[in-house]
């Protein structure tokens, strides 16, 4: 068969858009503010920016390096450092498809909630609206519950736009949109910081989230948490930069291309965090009380505490806009890259066309969205599911991924010498002791640390069958069928994987 060239993105800058694009997610405006905060404040960027430099731009590097090299979705990437990884890129690949399927479900909350802004119509009560006329939440999860309409119909509009963004390829589509996305995500965002920092109480907010405690720095669950929130911003770990990676030129600067995403997505994380405490501040001024006691994350921040401080603040449907609207903004380029992954490693084992991919596999992922998700247990399903794909997928993978490529395959000296053939800033012995030493024992730590508070106590109260069914079964769920994947005796005609296919054209500079 002949093989056809793939594709490549038109340009640096629409690559590293992509990336950023991929790198900023809900998680930079509802995580980093709540756990810098409970981290030493200000003292947090200490470890933060150690964490950046030693783990979070050598494994963006490493991984911008192996997709480049062997220009394939990571099963493929690593089949061909060695036949038996490919279990670990097929082990990213389902982990994908498992975040894919709940992450669209928030987005779909958050393009909602830009409507009820205009009317605030959570009430006074923004928490009781959010579980119970929103979500029609039960007292306790179950599984088979009825759908609920108004979850239902803006996650299908959700993944009706994914898909077809997906569908028009990586230039025309996936490019084109973070053009648009990334600077419109950057507008919605300082327009939203600039008028959180005009509330009254802002600057209490932002005093109690810089304001340094430097005694925390001794405490070893703050370094573990400044690199557990690094590793999960970045979109590292889990196939995403491999995957886009492998539509760059081979003449690439990758080293700064790393630079540049690892410090763009924490520049947007420190302007998330001076919004988001602004507000909080005000909403503490408003209510008389303390910034600790409606200092928040998660979904509690951005459907709770949000809420409540817009019902209150003057032009407030016009501040609910644009929080809501970053919050889709950001989860849609997020969501396009997580997807593109599980797209990617099918059409290339396969050798299956762009539209069926998208169509078939992207299908294949939001019907499985549809059905479990817009439920009145799915917001239990959704958490007890990220919580344990996170812990016990995303970052074991990465930890098994480095301790292979590293350890096992010594792999580092050879995509040293790739990545500084054409990069600017050269990599030397401080990238190999980061990705050999530091990224590991971290990454083992942060295992050990959380299987001890999983076993200390049940994960927010859940009874165990539900945990075991929704939470333990999705993570090891992920690993099996990862490992199946690997040995399935694929079709003919994909992309022969134990073979440099790189076309000839695309051995020029682009």
């Amino acid at each position: 068969m002949t093989e056809q060239p793939r594709e490549q993105w038109s340009s640096r800058t629409g690559f590293l858009l992509a990336a950023i694009g991929s790198a900023v997610g809900l998680g930079n405006i509802w995580r980093f503010p709540a756990i810098a905060y409970e981290n030493g404040g200000g003292a947090f960027l200490l470890p933060y920016l150690v964490a950046l430099l030693t783990a979070g731009i050598p494994l963006l590097i490493m991984e911008y390096t192996i997709g480049r090299k062997y220009r394939m979705s990571p099963p493929v990437a690593l089949r061909r450092m060695a036949r038996p990884a490919e279990t670990i890129g097929w082990w990213q690949v389902v982990i994908s498809f498992v975040i894919a399927t709940y992450y669209a479900v928030i987005i779909a909350w958050a393009v909602r909630y830009m409507g009820f802004s205009v009317g605030q119509q959570w009430g006074d009560d923004p928490e009781a609206f959010l579980f119970g006329d929103f979500l029609r939440a039960p007292e306790t999860p179950g599984f088979m519950d009825g759908f609920v309409s108004g979850v239902l119909w803006p996650l299908l509009a959700v993944w009706v736009v994914v898909l077809v963004i997906l569908a028009f390829g990586i230039r025309n589509g996936i490019e084109l949109a973070n053009k648009i996305f990334i600077p419109l995500l950057g507008v919605l965002f300082a327009a939203l910081v600039i008028r959180a920092l005009t509330l009254d109480g802002a600057a209490d907010g932002l005093d109690a989230l810089f304001t340094p405690n430097w005694s925390e720095l001794g405490n070893g669950s703050v370094w573990v948490a400044a690199y557990g929130q690094i590793f999960f911003s970045l979109s590292i770990g889990f196939g995403i930069m491999v995957t886009y990676a492998s539509y760059l030129g081979r003449r690439s600067d990758l080293t700064g291309s790393a630079m540049v995403a690892g410090f763009a997505n924490s520049s947007f994380e420190i302007l998330a965090g001076i919004g988001v405490f602004a507000t909080l501040g005000h909403l503490a001024a408003a209510a008389g009380v303390g910034v600790h006691e409606v200092a928040t994350a998660g979904i509690g921040l951005a459907f709770v505490a949000f809420p409540a401080v817009i019902s209150e603040m003057p032009l407030g449907g016009l501040f609910g806009v644009l929080f809501f609207g970053s919050l889709v903004i950001a989860g849609l380029t997020s969501l396009i890259s997580i997807v593109q992954v599980v797209v990617s490693a099918v059409q290339d084992r396969t050798g299956m066309g762009r539209l069926p991919a998208v169509f078939g596999v992207g299908g294949l992922i939001a019907l499985v969205s549809i059905l479990l998700f817009p439920t009145e247990s799915g917001i239990f399903l959704l958490d007890a599911s990220d919580h344990f794909i996170n812990q016990y997928g995303i970052a074991l993978a990465a930890l098994v991924a480095l301790v292979v490529i590293v350890w096992v395959l010594r792999q580092l000296p050879s995509l040293q010498q790739n990545a500084n053939a054409t990069s600017a800033i050269r990599l030397g012995v401080w990238w190999r002791i980061c990705l050999g030493v530091v990224t590991p024992i971290v990454l083992g730590w942060m295992m050990v640390d959380s299987l001890r508070a999983e076993f200390d106590e049940n994960y927010e109260g859940y009874s165990t069958g539900f945990l075991l069914s929704a939470g333990w079964s999705v993570a090891v769920g992920a690993l099996l069928i990862g490992v199946i994947l690997a040995f399935l005796p694929w079709p003919a005609g994909g992309e022969n994987p134990d073979l440099d296919m790189e076309a000839p054209a695309e051995r020029k500079d682009h």
